[in-house]
């Protein structure tokens, strides 16, 4: 020590929040006077921030020569006079490089600059993100789980639908890192034409990495004619092109692509297909009715809860009505289509109901007359009566996964603009659906087209889902409804997932990991 130290408070000379007085120093100018001072009689003593900033510039400052030569310990050497052989040997067990603060000091500045760049390529498991990824979706692409923009998160709760997996990590990814399979569902359904690409997560969950959906009116006409018209097809097939570009953009590992009633139904559904073919080269498969049930339950099956002892879910589509019933008493299993106890699918749908009744003025009457012609198509179901016995009980309720559900979920939040996920996995109790059908009712044809939720593709078909609605709810009477916005895509992925046991090896790949 240079002497006693002399306190700024003499009072109190034993706190610890008082520093010693002492000569003043410069930071910028101080440095190289402070190198003098210390190399000509050593007197003057300088703080780690000064020598650690001494060091940093004497390193920029020979930069070439330091790295060739070995940094600040060799230059000491060679002022001592030492050559190469005559340096001594760090202490065993000594990294050699801990006796060279220089090079250390210019380590560490590398790696913080390199995090800084390694951050944004963090996502990336390779040098460079997959050729077919658009800048936005190049993360998607490399397995990351992030939440999708309005997007599910696979249960449901669909997005983990999860934040970013490597967001907030400051190591970088390795380098042999496999990306995460992409999977790809395409529904061509009586109204709309989906697509859905995502990739798994957790078990039971998956990401999506892109979606697309557009209201095609397939089946317009096919109740009348038998046959789907050349303007439905036009419209069917300029969709589908608009999937096949998308599917093209992407390396998706396996892709089931399906077509439901209004290709069953048409007599030149076939035709059709072959057409899809040639011009977009996307190889359709028709669906039978009891395959579409089960996707169905498959694709809602993460929104029944524990405890849940019956439930009843329908699929109210544009030219047929599938219907589950699915008995939980013996508890809840991840393949949930293995509880059905009953299933049917009704030739009917929002589209062919509005086609034959009319979908724009629709009276009090007609309405009843609707859901009157509904109940008749579901007495015909042999197993309705299988879960009789939990009808009206706390344990039972009805699961929906339609447009038509979604609507009177979005008119009952009152939204602006229709948001799924507010929507998806929403209660509804009696109350609440009986007052939002009779509001609906009593609308008018122009009220409904007002209407953000419903809007001008649907306001001549939500009457008709309403009228399914109702008759189902005569059927099967339930405490509580739940929303479902999902449906035949999810169970599509779902169930190639689980075929191609994804979460199995995902699941060992974590053990081995830990």
């Amino acid at each position: 020590m240079d002497g006693p130290k002399q306190f700024e408070n003499d009072a109190n000379p034993g706190s610890a929040r008082q520093r010693p007085r002492g000569p003043k120093r410069t930071p910028t100018a101080g440095v190289n006077d402070a190198n003098a001072g210390a190399e000509a009689d050593g007197k003057d003593r300088l703080s780690k921030r000064q020598k650690r900033r001494r060091r940093k510039i004497a390193a920029s400052r020979d930069a070439a020569p330091a790295f060739a030569e070995g940094g600040d310990a060799d230059r000491r050497d060679q002022k001592a006079g030492l050559s190469p052989a005559e340096k001594p040997e760090p202490p065993a067990g000594q990294r050699a490089d801990a006796r060279e603060p220089g090079q250390r000091g210019m380590r560490k500045m590398r790696r913080s600059r390199s995090r800084g760049g390694n951050r944004k390529a963090e996502a990336s498991p390779s040098a460079s993100p997959s050729p077919h990824a658009a800048p936005n979706d190049r993360a998607a692409d490399e397995g990351r789980t992030r939440v999708p923009d309005g997007q599910p998160d696979a249960n449901g709760r669909q997005a983990p639908v999860g934040a970013s997996a490597g967001a907030g990590s400051r190591r970088p990814a390795a380098q042999n890192a496999t990306p995460s399979p992409i999977y790809a569902a395409l529904d061509l359904g009586t109204n709309n034409c989906r697509l859905l690409m995502a990739a798994p997560t957790r078990p039971g969950q998956f990401r999506v990495i892109d979606a697309f959906s557009r209201i095609v009116r397939l089946g317009e006409g096919l109740g009348r004619t038998g046959s789907l018209s050349k303007g439905a097809m036009d419209r069917a097939v300029a969709a589908l092109n608009v999937c096949a570009q998308k599917l093209a953009a992407r390396d998706v590992t396996r892709m089931r692509l399906i077509a439901t009633e209004a290709c069953r139904a048409a007599a030149n559904g076939e035709e059709f297909i072959e057409r899809v073919g040639r011009e977009t080269g996307l190889d359709l498969e028709i669906v039978s009715r009891e395959a579409e049930a089960r996707l169905a339950v498959s694709g809602c099956g993460s929104l029944i809860e524990a405890g849940t002892r019956g439930a009843v879910l329908f699929d109210i589509g544009g030219g047929s009505s599938e219907i589950a019933l699915l008995d939980l008493r013996d508890g809840p299993i991840r393949k949930l289509a293995n509880r059905i106890v009953g299933w049917t699918s009704l030739p009917v749908g929002v589209v062919s109901l509005a086609e034959r009744h009319g979908g724009r003025n629709v009276t009090p009457e007609l309405f009843e007359t609707m859901i009157l012609e509904t109940i008749d198509l579901i007495e015909d179901f042999p197993g309705r009566e299988k879960l009789d016995d939990l009808i009206d009980t706390p344990g039972f309720h009805l699961l929906g996964t339609s447009g038509t559900v979604t609507t009177l979920a979005g008119i009952h939040l009152n939204l602006e603009r229709y948001d799924r996920r507010q929507v998806d996995g929403l209660w509804l109790t009696r109350d609440d659906a009986d007052r939002l059908v009779a509001k609906i009712l009593s609308w008018s044809f122009e009220e409904r087209v007002a209407n953000p939720c419903i809007g001008s593709d649907r306001a001549d078909l939500v009457l008709a889902g309403c009228a399914i609605l109702e008759a189902i709810r005569r059927i099967w009477p339930a405490r509580a409804l739940r929303v479902a916005d999902r449906g035949l895509r999810e169970g599509l992925l779902i169930e190639m997932m689980i075929a191609d046991r994804v979460w199995r090896r995902s699941d060992r790949s974590a053990r081995r990991s830990a």
